[in-house]
């Protein structure tokens, strides 16, 4: 994953439970839970941070053959 730095984090116990709970709670996983808390205090300290590069997950559905899309609706002369 471009972009991504790993390192090791040493934290209290007890926080680190902490934020498992929250996590849990808004179903992120814990490494997830860890970047939003950090990404939020960083945005409340008023620093800035360039927008994260999309992933594919982020990406809409492809929709072939959906509402928007040019093909006939039917082909069947008894349904139109």
């Amino acid at each position: 994953m471009a972009g991504r730095k790993s390192f090791l984090l040493r934290v209290d116990a007890a926080v680190l439970e902490a934020m498992q709970r929250w996590a849990n709670d808004d179903l992120r996983s814990l490494n997830g839970q860890i970047e939003y808390v950090l990404r939020d205090a960083v945005r409340r300290a008023g620093r800035s941070i360039p927008p994260a590069a999309p992933t594919p997950l982020d990406a809409p559905p492809d929709d072939p053959g959906g509402p928007a899309s040019d093909a006939p609706a039917s082909t069947d002369p008894d349904r139109q």
